[in-house]
């Protein structure tokens, strides 16, 4: 059975057994605090779970796109080396929220296991929770009672809480787990060693491949298990461990859902894969990596510097940097796995076919962009190995490598090794270990238990309509970040928007009796829009009057309102290539990031400027439409968002239904001409791929132009000329023109300096010793002096002791055949002479630089030099 039909028996199993088959969320999470990607089927059927949210049906089955590798969940260093553990996954998996409980998740998974797939029941065995003292829980003796009826009980394994207990976070729901777990070594192993042994012992061929559990509890901030009012289950199988097992292999990377790839890697290499471990686990880290990359760029995440972008940035340079080492590949090559993984996913997630060109296009770039960090990396590499006194490489300098170029130590320790050098482990752990501390100190958050304050469960949101409403406080919880606390509130209904969608969260006030209490940002977590202040109110359970700073709401909607014009006008003048990838929304300006691979020239800019403002003045009339349901909206030609997870009904947002038709939760103008004035700021880049248009509305706009005439009429009478554009380009060439003039005499003042010192070349021992104090205008300066020096003078021997615009520094130089005779290296000589200056350097055997702090130090260069000579 291929990978194809493994996944399709799947859902159509559970469809068969009532449930409805949902799609993938994201793999890019937005609106939950705790995570940055999603890590397990469950992710977002949270709000069911927790309470939030009802569930709109009780049973539901799908294929989870999940990542781990940041967090508890961090799998990256295992990927590749062994044959079991991935990047990004499918987890299939199958839920009930308050409807069936253990016997028919037990007896279902069962069925599905042995008599649809035809798994052999002699190499399955199935683990059950043994209970915990502490929490005070029990052994799962009904979980028992329904796997006898199934399988023998000799196959049947109580375990820990470690094992068999699981749970969504510190606290939350969670509860008891039972795993069931294949055998797949051969008959001859499997007559030597018991597989009941083997099972939770880490064995590649002894693994779990499907998880039950049974959500049953909530563990509230102080430790303490509840039992939740509604049980549920969850439940996942790893679909490409399933693969493995039905298809019959020893490894996830033999199964038609690596293979396609690997032995494209192969041929392309031109190496064998299963002949040499090393290049082995290179073909497996880029067969891997590259689904997380293009399942995260598919879903709105591009690589970047910050966050879930450095996160997909260095999975891309792990691979590149294997491919680069062990397979011999100094060109981009990833992006053509790109083509492999399209097809194969066209059924189940069209996003990554639907996108395929841009995908490969980041791809691409980010590959040529690490190739050349790699290019600095060694070189900076080399410096360190230049420096090392002792043959060891300071284990700071090796973290540095790791953290700003990718260089995993293992690449360090090798290239080192090659070269006669070690590395400083214990150095490298400690600096590893003090980042690690210092991003769990930035990140350290404590949540108190939400505390019920009304009775109600939903909470309905008001803000398209009102600005101001009545509300009760449902519940609070205190926060406590960086040593500071403050008070999350959720009210059964508000007018504050929480931020989404790029449009930053409502600011305002509650009102409650005599007390204002301030409301200085509004989230979501998963779908539950959550209210921040400083303080609670006296009397929580007291009505309040929620209230939204509406000249900032006023000023947000202005700004929104206007991307959408932009987005449609981008179109219309780029091409309908341009997809929005990222926005920021707020009272101040907007920020608009699209897949466009090149620069929005000058003449584009002012076209798109033009477009929009024309829309402006046209006071088009906002058309929102709600609850639409979402095939509807697609037959409308709406635009949507990869990577945002819409339901079944959403809501349309539409400027001219000729212009601009998209998705939107967001708050909006009544009619474009509110927005009065639409001015782009500026035009960048973010990213491999991707532009950045920022622009102001209304006042800020006007501001704008207004502050602009003024300082070009400031440049015409400081320039007295009408014509200033005409004077600025006669001061530039005028300066052009001096700047000639100066560079020549610099050049004719450090040729007499170059003759000087030559003629007073000192003759030693095979050598001809300068050393002497100068004055040049730059470092450039220094370097030429030298250079030239070495042209004239034949087995020189140089230092430099130089006033450079003020500043110390020193140079020196070595004839190469001098080096290797005499064993010297300049890197060495200019660190130690450094010393006079309060300074440090280095650089090649030949020729170093160094700079310090004490100019008055230049003196006791040279005669330090001399003694050196």
């Amino acid at each position: 059975m291929d990978a194809k039909s493994i996944r399709r028996t799947f859902l159509e199993f559970f469809q068969s057994k009532q449930h409805a088959i949902v799609p993938s969320a994201p793999l890019v999470i937005k609106n939950d605090p705790t995570l940055m990607f999603t890590n397990a089927g469950m992710n977002q059927f949270k709000d069911y779970f927790l309470g939030n949210k009802a569930a709109e049906d009780a049973r539901v089955a799908d294929t989870q796109k999940c990542l781990r590798v940041s967090g508890k969940h961090n799998d990256l260093e295992e990927v590749g080396i062994d044959t079991y553990h991935h990047t990004m996954f499918e987890m299939l998996g199958n839920w009930s929220f308050g409807d069936y409980f253990k016997k028919e998740a037990i007896e279902w998974g069962w069925e599905l296991l042995t008599e649809v797939y035809k798994l052999p029941k002699d190499r399955l065995y199935v683990t059950v929770f043994e209970g915990d003292e502490g929490d005070g829980t029990e052994l799962d003796q009904e979980a028992i009672d329904i796997w006898k009826g199934l399988i023998d009980e000799d196959r049947i394994i109580p375990a820990n809480k470690k094992d068999n207990f699981w749970e969504m976070g510190e606290t939350g729901p969670c509860g008891p787990c039972s795993e069931i777990h294949i055998d797949l070594r051969n008959d001859e192993e499997r007559a030597k060693v018991d597989g009941l042994g083997l099972v939770n012992e880490d064995h590649p061929l002894v693994v779990e491949i499907w998880n039950l559990v049974f959500m049953q509890f909530n563990r509230k901030a102080d430790g303490s298990l509840v039992s939740l009012p509604n049980k549920h289950i969850d439940t996942g199988m790893g679909f490409e461990r399933l693969c493995m097992a039905i298809q019959q292999k020893e490894s996830n990377y033999d199964t038609d859902v690596f293979q396609p790839m690997i032995q494209f890697l192969a041929a392309k290499s031109g190496k064998e894969y299963g002949k040499d471990e090393k290049i082995d686990i290179a073909i497996r880290v880029i067969s891997d990596h590259i689904r997380a990359i293009s399942f995260a760029i598919a879903d709105g995440q591009l690589p970047s510097n910050n966050k879930a972008g450095y996160v997909i940035r260095r999975i891309l340079r792990r691979a590149v940097r294997y491919g680069y080492t062990f397979l011999d590949f100094n060109k981009p090559f990833m992006y053509e796995l790109v083509d492999i993984l399209a097809d194969q996913f066209e059924e189940t997630f069209p996003e990554v076919i639907s996108q395929k060109d841009f995908i490969k296009k980041v791809v691409m770039q980010e590959e040529a962009a690490f190739l050349r960090t790699l290019d600095k990396g060694l070189a900076i590499l080399q410096k360190a190995m230049d420096a090392a006194s002792d043959k060891t490489i300071v284990g700071k300098e090796a973290f540095t490598l790791y953290d700003t170029f990718g260089f995993p130590l293992d690449l360090t320790q090798l290239i080192a090794s090659e070269n006669g050098f070690s590395v400083d482990t214990a150095g490298f752990d400690v600096a590893m270990q003090e980042q690690k501390d210092r991003a769990r100190a930035a990140s350290a958050s404590e949540k108190g238990d939400w505390i019920d304050v009304n009775d109600g469960d939903s909470v309905e949101f008001l803000g398209y309509d009102a600005l101001e409403s009545d509300a009760s406080i449902l519940r609070y919880r205190e926060v406590t970040e960086k040593k500071k606390t403050i008070i999350q509130l959720v009210l059964d209904q508000t007018p504050f928007y929480a931020e989404s969608g790029g449009q930053v969260g409502d600011k305002g006030i509650l009102v409650s009796g005599d007390e204002t209490i301030a409301i200085f940002d509004t989230k979501k977590e998963n779908d539950l829009i959550i209210h921040f202040a400083n303080k609670l109110p006296s009397n929580p359970s007291a009505p309040v009057v929620a209230k939204v700073d509406a000249s900032r709401r006023s000023l947000t909607e202005n700004n929104h309102s206007a991307t959408h014009l932009l987005h449609a006008a981008l179109q219309e003048v780029l091409g309908d290539h341009v997809a929005q990838k990222g926005s920021l929304v707020n009272e101040k300006h907007l920020r608009f990031d699209f897949s466009h691979f090149q620069k929005v020239e000058a003449e584009e800019i002012e076209k798109i400027e033009k477009i929009v403002n024309q829309r402006i003045r046209q006071n088009i009339q906002l058309n929102e439409q709600r609850n639409v349901p979402i095939e509807d909206a697609k037959a409308m030609g709406a635009t949507a968002l990869f990577g945002e997870k819409y339901g079944d009904f959403v809501r349309v947002i539409t400027f001219d239904s000729d212009y601009s038709v998209e998705l939107c939760g967001g708050t909006h103008v009544p009619a474009t001409g509110k927005i009065g004035l639409f001015k782009i700021t500026a035009e960048s880049s973010v990213a491999a791929g991707v532009r950045r248009i920022e622009a102001i509305t209304a006042d800020a706009a006007e501001e704008y132009v207004d502050e602009q005439i003024t300082l070009l009429q400031e440049i015409k009478e400081l320039l007295k000329a009408k014509d200033p554009k005409k004077a600025v380009a006669d001061l530039v060439e005028a300066k052009a023109a001096l700047s000639k003039e100066v560079e020549a005499l610099r050049n004719k003042e450090l040729q007499a300096v170059k003759n000087e010192l030559a003629s007073k070349a000192v003759a030693k021992d095979g050598f001809n010793f300068i050393a002497a104090k100068v004055s040049v205008a730059n470092a450039q300066g220094l370097k030429q002096l030298a250079y030239d020096l070495k042209a004239v003078v034949e087995n020189m021997f140089l230092i430099l002791a130089a006033d450079v615009d003020g500043k110390p520094q020193v140079a020196v130089m070595i004839d190469e055949e001098l080096v290797k005779a005499k064993d010297l290296h300049a890197g060495k000589i200019v660190k130690e002479l450094a010393k006079e200056i309060k300074g440090g350097g280095g650089g090649q055997p030949f020729f170093a630089t160094a700079g310090g702090k004490d100019i008055n130090g230049l003196d006791a260069v040279v005669e330090k030099a001399q003694e050196l000579a």
